[in-house]
Formats: structure tokens, C-alpha cells, sequence
């Protein structure tokens, strides 16, 4: 195990100084904060999806904690925090956890709880006594299409109490259809920084002034509220009238660029890490190279203090 944390620990040293591979590159090392990991052995690692059926993409084109280290040497990503994959492992978050104990100067690690249980308070400390970095709602996704109404349910608040106790972010996987309840989540808890998964999937064909995607707009005068974009928000950004040029500059003018990181979201979208990161450059070479440091870096060191560890 030593030896392998060595290697990484070289490996992470090796990429930190941002290799080009001829490619334009920000200055700040490159974190992706929303990739996800699959283990190949079920039986220490059984699947236990939310919404009761695994996703596509975890039983199609699944990646284990060493190939995710591969992808990232790769791509020249330096560190990755691991989301729970809550479409394959539900709220048993043992492998992130584990692959963060194993490779803790790579990866820092998001779990995932169910807020309505009475003992979520006691899960959400056990999990951080695993070494895990912060919290990951799912409230709608590929195996639970229709939006959950529970976001702002009461019987949450002692789940939320405790991360803004603990001082933890908290992820929501959500679409825009929530935000009037994730309003009054960030009013009641203003000290939880939240971070809205592919920016809750708003619609953006309109193109500017973005009239569908106003309520993510309005987000904006929360401050605890930041935003993850991702392969998703990219393909929605080239939809319709929507462009890159005055969709992204838009995000930062009302956001700043402190508020907004990237995730690959890999291997749940399609591609290589290494393709994915390379879209992601393109589109965002819109924005000013300072801008570009707090995308894939400095926003997610702020949100994530663990991945400071060498």
C-alpha cells in the first residue's frame, strides 16, 4: 500500500506541473469534482441503486479506482473528487471511501445519505470519519426521471444542521424543477455551501438572454450556492441559439468565476477523461485565463480543502 501511494504521490507531483500536450492550459493544476468509480467485485461492493435499477452507464462502461488514475495520468488531471455513484451503490458509499483511504494524495470523496432517516446526522459523521469530504443528494436523475419532492422536507433539517455544523458542501443532483424548495434550503441553512450539479440541467436552446435558465440566474444572489458545470452543460450550451461565447461569460458575470468548478462526470457521459477534459478546455476558452484557474482548480480547492494533501 505504500509503495502505491509512493507512486501516486510521484505520478500527482508529475502532472501538478500541467503538462500541455501542445494544448493551451490554465495555470492552476486541473481537479475534476464529479467523477465516479465502480468496483468490479460485487461481492465486497454490492449494488444497491436509488430509484431500485442500475444505471446504463455503470453496468456498460464502468471504471475502478485504478483505471480512474489511469484516465487521469492520461489527461494530466491531478486530483478528482470521487462523487458516490448513487445510481449503482445507493447510499453505501464503502467504495469511494475505500479508494480514497487507498489513494488519499489523488482523491477526495462525496457521499451520499437518505436525509429522511432519523439517523442521518450519525451517517453523515460515520462517513466523514472515513475520511470523506462532503455530501451528495440525489434527487432526480437517469433511474429516477421524475423530480423527488422531498428537497425541502422537514424531516431533512437535522441532516442539514449537521453539515452546516460540520461545515461540509453539500451536492445536489436536482433539475430546475426543485429550485423554489433548494431556495428555501439555502435561506434556512445559509452556511452550507451547495453545489448544483450540471447547473440542475436548465434549458439554454433560447440562447441569449437565457430567458428558460432565469431561475439558475436568480441562484446567483445566494452566495452559498455554487455551480458544477459538465459534459452536460456544455452539449446544452451548443443547443439552439445557445453558444459558448455568451453563454459561459454570462455564468461568471452573474456567479464569478469562485463560484463555478468542472466535472467530468466520467464515465457516466461518454468518452475518454482525457476527450471529455479537451471539450471542456474549448468551451471554456471563452473565459479569461484567471477565470479558467478558479474553473478547474481554485473553486474546487476552496470547496474541498482535503485535496491540499500531497
Amino acid at each position: 500500500m505504500d509503495q502505491a501511494r509512493e507512486e501516486t504521490r510521484n505520478r500527482a507531483s508529475r502532472i501538478g506541473n500541467s503538462r500541455s500536450r501542445g494544448r493551451t492550459v490554465c495555470n492552476a493544476m486541473i481537479i475534476d469534482i464529479h467523477p465516479h468509480v465502480i468496483s468490479t467485485d460485487t461481492a465486497r461492493y454490492p449494488n444497491a441503486p436509488v430509484g431500485g435499477h442500475k444505471s446504463n452507464w455503470s453496468h456498460e462502461r464502468p471504471a475502478s479506482a485504478e483505471q480512474m488514475l489511469s484516465a487521469m495520468d492520461e489527461a494530466g488531471i491531478a486530483k478528482s473528487v470521487l462523487v458516490q455513484a448513487s445510481t449503482c451503490y445507493g447510499h453505501d458509499n464503502s467504495y469511494v471511501a475505500d479508494s480514497v483511504a487507498a489513494h488519499p494524495d489523488r482523491f477526495a470523496g462525496v457521499f451520499s445519505v437518505d436525509p429522511l432517516a432519523p439517523d442521518a446526522p450519525e451517517k453523515i459523521r460515520y462517513w466523514l470519519g472515513r475520511k470523506l469530504s462532503g455530501m451528495r443528494l440525489f434527487t432526480a436523475g437517469s433511474t429516477m426521471q421524475e423530480q423527488a419532492a422531498w428537497v425541502d422536507d422537514p424531516r431533512s433539517f437535522p441532516a442539514w444542521q449537521c453539515c452546516s455544523e460540520l461545515g461540509i458542501p453539500v451536492c445536489m443532483q436536482m433539475t430546475v424543477k426543485a429550485i423554489p424548495q433548494l431556495v428555501h434550503i439555502l435561506e434556512r441553512f445559509p452556511k452550507v455551501s451547495v453545489i448544483l450539479d450540471h447547473l440542475a440541467k436548465p434549458s439554454l436552446s433560447d440562447g441569449p438572454p437565457y430567458a428558460a435558465a432565469a431561475d439558475v440566474f436568480k441562484l446567483a444572489d445566494y452566495e452559498n450556492l455554487y455551480l458544477k458545470v459538465s459534459p452536460h452543460t456544455l452539449a446544452e450550451a451548443q443547443n439552439g441559439k445557445a453558444t459558448y461565447a455568451t453563454f459561459f461569460p454570462l455564468l461568471v458575470e452573474k456567479f464569478g468565476a469562485p463560484r463555478i468548478a468542472w466535472g467530468s462526470n466520467f464515465p457516466a457521459s461518454k468518452g475518454s477523461l482525457l476527450e471529455l477534459l479537451n471539450v471542456s478546455r474549448a468551451a471554456l476558452s471563452v473565459l479569461s485565463e484567471e477565470d479558467r484557474d478558479w474553473v478547474f482548480s481554485k473553486t474546487a480547492l476552496s470547496l474541498y480543502p482535503a485535496l491540499n494533501k500531497k
